[in-house]
């Protein structure tokens, strides 16, 4: 199968859809990959990296969608939307309860999607959506720690406290992924937590 990675297109969105060692390993499957070339960067990946994991990096993100199946990160954003077509199968987050004009250019376009986050196992654990929540969780404590500082607008809260000073409590509402790894965070940090969940 010819797979394409093109570069990430949303403001800030640093990542990348596939690194070089998982092109590496789509080559050893039989597969060839495009890669847009400077796709990687954002993520510390180089195009010569690409290259030597057997990708075939291209200039523009028009090569890389014209591959049977797409690679990505986050959703296509509406200037993506005329690479759409029916033998296209597009593998990537679509979050598509909040993307009404998404979802309807998928569907008119008749292109086969996958949404990262609703690839699911057996047992109904979630193995894409699952790290990114990790992520989040841990992501969450750290911005809001920074927020709690006098310099940001803060009241000069130390999370862990030090000698003489009290640790600040934090309160989690839900105790999914995300606020499981909040928790640990916050933990590790020092502070006091309380979860707050439904019981089961």
């Amino acid at each position: 199968m010819r797979i394409g990675v093109p570069k990430e297109i949303k403001e800030m969105e640093n990542r990348v859809g596939a690194t070089p060692a998982g092109v590496a390993e789509l080559v050893r499957n039989g597969h060839q990959v495009f890669v847009e070339k400077y796709s990687g960067l954002g993520s510390g990946f180089s195009n010569s990296e690409y290259q030597e994991a057997g990708a075939n990096m291209v200039d523009t993100a028009a090569e890389v969608w014209s591959t049977e199946m797409v690679y990505k990160v986050k959703e296509p954003l509406p200037e993506e939307y005329g690479f759409f077509r029916e033998d296209l199968l597009l593998f990537t987050y679509l979050h598509l309860a909040a993307e009404e004009a998404l979802t309807n250019a998928l569907m008119s376009s008749k292109t086969t999607s996958i949404a990262y986050e609703t690839v699911q196992l057996p047992d109904r654990s979630l193995p894409l959506l699952t790290p990114m929540s990790e992520v989040a969780g841990r992501m969450a404590v750290q911005v809001g720690a920074r927020f709690l500082e006098k310099p940001q607008g803060g009241q000069g809260v130390l999370l862990g406290g030090v000698p003489g000073v009290e640790p600040a409590e934090v309160v989690i509402i839900g105790g999914g992924v995300v606020g499981i790894n909040s928790a640990k965070m916050a933990v590790g940090m020092g502070a006091k937590v309380t979860i707050l969940d439904v019981s089961a």
